[in-house]
């Protein structure tokens, strides 16, 4: 297992890595802002869903799969890029008249549903797993597996409370923006440039990065 010391310096590199906003954050803060503190917290809760599947990877080594081959990282990176993309387009061309609507019947389901894929496909955290975690990881202190598992238990708690924090500040701006069609019109229209722009950043994330 790590120890306290490589723990403590995990988690404050961890948490220097979380405050800086990354296609998570941008997913949680846009639907705080559009539909309020329980979206976003929600959103949140699906985020860290995907986190999961990133840990496990790890720890039964996908990541190093994933590492070593350009066709699967490929793959992941491009699957990425065409979801964030979609959801971009939809935003831009929803129609005005259904927005307020879609502000006041919101599916926790659907919102749960698409930060999941969003963190799975999230470039920042695959690069985090590949890279960055292993760094930590001391195979003359036992078996690899736990010891990952035990630093992403870390990740998720820093996250949480990271991306908690962003969604709570975030809602404050809601009831503002909801009660201004024009608001919402310019919402809808950033929210979906921030998603094209993720599927760029997906798109365009490098094999190399992924091995650095």
């Amino acid at each position: 297992m790590p120890t306290l010391p490589t723990l403590a310096l995990f988690a404050a590199a961890t948490l220097a890595l979380l405050v800086v906003p990354g296609p998570a954050v941008l997913y949680i803060v846009t639907r705080s802002v559009a539909q309020g503190r329980g979206a976003g917290l929600v959103s949140v809760l699906g985020v860290h869903a995907g986190s999961l599947v990133h840990i496990a990877a790890a720890a039964l080594g996908i990541t190093a799969l994933l590492a070593a081959s350009a066709t699967a990282f490929a793959v992941v990176k491009y699957l990425g890029a065409a979801y964030l993309v979609f959801l971009g387009v939809r935003k831009l061309l929803r129609r005005p008249e259904t927005e307020a609507a879609e502000v006041r019947v919101a599916s926790r389901t659907r919102l749960f549903g698409e930060g999941f894929v969003v963190n799975v496909l999230n470039p920042k955290t695959a690069m985090f797993f590949l890279a960055f975690l292993p760094q930590f990881v001391d195979p003359a202190r036992g078996p690899v597996a736990p010891q990952v598992l035990v630093l992403g238990a870390v990740w998720v708690a820093l996250g949480m409370a990271s991306d908690g924090t962003y969604a709570l500040l975030a809602s404050v701006l809601a009831g503002r923006l909801r009660s201004s069609a024009r608001a919402r019109r310019r919402l809808d229209r950033g929210s979906g440039v921030v998603y094209l722009g993720l599927g760029v950043v997906a798109a365009l994330a490098r094999e190399g990065a992924a091995k650095a």
